[in-house]
């Protein structure tokens, strides 16, 4: 017994002054979608100011495919040294109920380190469309159940998942229109073949401004400072269709208390940097800053609410 304690407590030791020695070699950040996309634009902002503060290279991998599955599979896989990191989005939260099986346990599998930033929503349509408010679609819809469509980039996107929370919580009947990607669809609302989409504000802020598409509502807790004009959800009536996407850092599970806080350091001190901030919020993003506890925590309820709408709207994805 009394080897055996004094194994364990070398092996202790020997994982402390491995965390304290932390970052040792370059950090890969593994991100879950193509490059050029929203989440990669992200982890390229923040990745070099990570670098600055952690004193190691922190390298930039895309790695897409199946919903951010192939990334987060790699990164489940990787030693749990805080080297190997998943950069990905709120698919991470989604995923579990809306896949029958994954490679990986998401409950068991990542350390959350940081949730950076939030995009919320915002409901946008053809310019054509005769409804001038969120209480007038509802009410067209209510009066002609079905009738009404609105785009997604695909069956079981967050586009997707925002039109049947909003239809949950309104009680209409809408008929969702799928797409191969969030750029024809957008294509599509502004040509005026299907009237409705929640686009994410990155994406639709030039277009809503150049009056290409009209904005409706931002699904945000509180106005977008890039839209102020355009009221919330539940300024426009529809308490508690709450929808950001968002973008968080996790690490491998078993990853060393110390180097995750080391991490979510390096994340934090990369959010306060001033272009890093004018950058994000430029995009109508809202800085998040969580670090491991509270990142944990809405990650947990993300995935909650997400499995909610994913078995009341039964939507599957083969």
């Amino acid at each position: 017994m009394k080897r055996l304690l004094l194994a364990l407590a070398a092996l202790a030791v020997a994982a402390s002054a491995s965390a304290q020695s932390f970052p040792s070699k370059p950090i890969r950040v593994v991100v879950s979608y193509p490059p050029g996309g929203a989440a990669d634009l992200m982890a390229r902002l923040v990745a070099p100011k990570m670098q600055e503060a952690l004193g190691q290279p922190v390298v930039v991998e895309n790695k897409p495919g199946a919903s951010g599955q192939i990334a987060a599979n790699e990164v489940a896989r990787a030693a749990p040294d805080g080297h190997t990191l998943l950069f990905d989005a709120s698919s991470y939260a989604v995923n579990p109920s809306l896949f029958a099986s994954l490679p990986y346990d998401p409950a068991k599998a990542f350390t959350p380190v940081s949730v950076l930033v939030l995009f919320p929503d915002v409901l946008v349509v053809t310019p054509s469309f005769p409804p001038r408010s969120v209480k007038e679609v509802v009410d067209a819809a209510k009066a002609a159940p079905g009738t009404i469509a609105f785009a997604s980039s695909g069956n079981g996107s967050a586009q997707h998942l925002s039109g049947e929370l909003f239809r949950q919580k309104t009680g209409i009947v809408i008929t969702h229109v799928p797409y191969k990607g969030g750029g024809p669809a957008l294509n599509d609302v502004m040509g005026g073949q299907v009237p409705m989409f929640f686009a994410t504000v990155p994406s639709s802020l030039a277009f809503i401004q150049g009056g290409r598409l009209r904005a409706l509502a931002v699904t945000g807790a509180a106005r977008s400072p890039v839209l102020p004009d355009v009221p919330t959800m539940s300024e426009a009536g529809v308490p508690g269709c709450i929808v950001y996407e968002w973008n968080a850092v996790f690490a491998p599970a078993g990853t060393p208390t110390l180097v995750v806080a080391k991490l979510a350091d390096a994340v934090h001190k990369a959010l306060q940097a001033p272009d890093v901030r004018a950058r994000m919020t430029s995009l109508g993003g809202e800085i998040a800053d969580y670090g491991p506890v509270e990142a944990d925590r809405f990650v947990r309820e993300q995935t909650q609410l997400w499995g909610r709408v994913v078995r009341d709207a039964r939507i599957k994805v083969e």
